[in-house]
């Protein structure tokens, strides 16, 4: 029994086969977004600095180290196995996530959500999407204070949604980019700017929409089997032979 029980436990730390990717492609993600603002040269920033904010580069930097502080530590909190096996670390790890991650990369996302050069529909889209991250994560850590783990954990799924959907933008981005660029001619009466401003502003509001979508979707599911399981669990067993 003890050495059976040794097996399962050993195993468990690659029993979820998404961590991996997940760890692979988060890592890629910082090693490919991170270098160009370490250097601190706003003339390597991938985001234009609006007229007449000079804050702008200095602030945007700020959301580049803590975003990635929060998506790295994020693959870490995800991870069932570390989960259950540290609890410790666990907590430490989720403070770092919370507090020198999501905290200040969320005020940092409003601050130049709001004054982003790709227009409006982008600028509404990331300044909500950062309210929702901070809000989602400030309750998902008030409810492990609480000690109420279960909604904690929906809280955080929630955070993690809206932490991962950075990647996801980028995505869209490229498929807005596919699909509307025929259309520079007819739909945007040959404005590139009106074109960029309409690709930026769907990648802004699907790349973070969608991840949420598929949280929810994930939570009811889980929800759903709860449901059944305490059905079966209250409902009589039928005798053998019947």
């Amino acid at each position: 029994m003890g050495k059976q029980g040794q097996v399962r436990q050993g195993k468990r730390w690659y029993a979820r086969a998404w961590v991996a990717p997940l760890a692979v492609v988060v890592a890629a993600f910082v090693a490919f977004s991170v270098p160009p603002y370490l250097a601190v040269d706003p003339g390597l920033s991938r985001v234009p600095a609006p007229p007449g904010n000079g804050w702008h580069f200095p602030v945007l930097v700020a959301h580049v180290v803590f975003g990635s502080v929060a998506i790295l530590t994020c693959v870490v909190q995800v991870w069932p196995w570390f989960r259950q096996r540290y609890p410790v670390a666990h907590r430490r790890v989720g403070r770092v996530y919370v507090f020198a991650g999501v905290l200040p990369a969320g005020a940092t996302a409003l601050a130049i959500g709001a004054v982003s050069p790709f227009g409006p529909l982008n600028q509404v889209g990331n300044v909500l999407m950062g309210a929702l991250w901070l809000a989602f994560t400030v309750t998902g850590y008030r409810m492990a204070r609480r000690r109420r783990y279960v909604d904690h954990r929906r809280w955080m799924i929630r955070s993690f949604a809206l932490t991962a959907s950075i990647m996801s933008n980028r995505v869209w981005a490229v498929v807005a980019t596919i699909a509307l660029t025929p259309r520079l001619d007819t739909t945007f009466g040959g404005s590139p700017v009106a074109l960029s401003q309409a690709v930026s502003g769907l990648a802004a509001w699907l790349g973070w929409v969608v991840p949420l979508l598929v949280a929810e979707w994930w939570l009811e599911r889980g929800d759903a089997r709860a449901r059944r399981r305490r059905v079966e669990e209250r409902s009589p067993r039928q005798p053998v032979g019947v």
